[in-house]
């Protein structure tokens, strides 16, 4: 868990990390909640199997922006090599933005593997590492301690290698979760798949009537009974606002006020049945695009017997 704070020790390993294949970083970030939020360490990990921290380095980059615009320019903009993070998108801020290239997310990763193959209540860092890779007893408090202050303290040192092993960690199992689901359609059996598609069809089917039925019993009694939160559900209220104005009043504003509003109108079905002959008049635009739609054989013998 070395620990670098000068800028040629910095430089140096940024030098020695331009070679990698793959980097797995994450980023802590001083005075987040202001308006001048400012990148306070960068912690960087080449390999994944180092589960003890000896490989992770923490680059204290605070107030050395120089050191930052090297990282930027040898590691972040190098397309050769491939940058892990989590939640990418909080961490380019301070990284290069729109600028970095070769971009892996663990956060996306996550949320593109369907929820039945990893049923999470939240993609968090915290919640992938325990539940994929099994890591007990995570501690985040000092996620929000004060990155700003020097020296740092033991245990923000702690928790800032310790989530470099969990994002490589994480990754490697969304990779292998991924690999496992990867299939090919041109071998599907698809006797197999599509009893076992239209099995839980039917089961859907049950389980959402039976939801929807349950919600308007509990929104109605909780309602009556003037209760606004229990143990498993919370009632809220909203009021819906819609503002509506008829075709012809709008076109009449537009036209006595010269206001520059143009923008396309979707014609549906009825509006150019409506229009008639005389939608030949208009320079209209059409998308054409081919939609496919699955039906169960069981929905529709279920549609002919009623």
């Amino acid at each position: 868990m070395p620990y670098l704070t000068t800028a040629s020790e910095i430089h140096c390993l940024t030098d020695e990390y331009s070679k990698s294949k793959t980097l797995w970083i994450d980023t802590e970030v001083a005075d987040y909640k202001s308006r001048k939020p400012k990148l306070s360490l960068i912690q960087i990990l080449d390999n994944p199997q180092d589960m003890s921290g000896d490989c992770v380095y923490l680059l204290d980059v605070l107030d050395q922006p120089d050191v930052i615009d090297n990282f930027i320019e040898q590691i972040m903009v190098n397309s050769a090599i491939e940058k892990v993070f989590h939640n990418a998108s909080f961490d380019l801020k301070f990284l290069g933005n729109k600028q970095a290239k070769n971009i892996t997310c663990t956060l996306e990763m996550a949320k593109k593997i369907p929820y039945y193959l990893l049923p999470l209540p939240n993609y968090q860092l915290k919640t992938l590492a325990t539940e994929l890779c099994k890591f007990n007893n995570i501690d985040k408090q000092e996620q929000t301690s004060d990155w700003g202050k020097r020296p740092l303290t033991e245990e923000q040192i702690e928790y800032a290698y310790l989530d470099c092993i969990y994002l490589a960690q994480v990754h490697w199992h969304l990779l292998k979760l991924q690999a496992e689901n990867i299939t090919d359609p041109t071998t599907e059996d698809l006797t197999s798949l599509g009893a076992k598609y239209s099995q839980l069809e039917q089961q859907r089917k049950l389980v959402t009537s039976e939801c929807e039925h349950l919600q308007e019993r509990i929104k109605k009694a909780m309602q009556v009974q003037n209760v606004s939160e229990t143990a498993y559900c919370q009632l809220n209220s909203y009021e819906r606002k819609t503002v509506k104005v008829t075709f012809g009043e709008l076109v009449r504003l537009v036209q006595t006020q010269g206001i520059d509003l143009d923008f396309s109108i979707t014609l549906t079905e009825k509006l150019q049945k409506d229009l008639g002959q005389n939608l030949e008049q208009l320079a209209v635009d059409i998308d054409k695009t081919t939609a496919w739609r699955l039906t169960s054989k069981a929905q529709e013998t279920d549609v002919e017997q009623g």
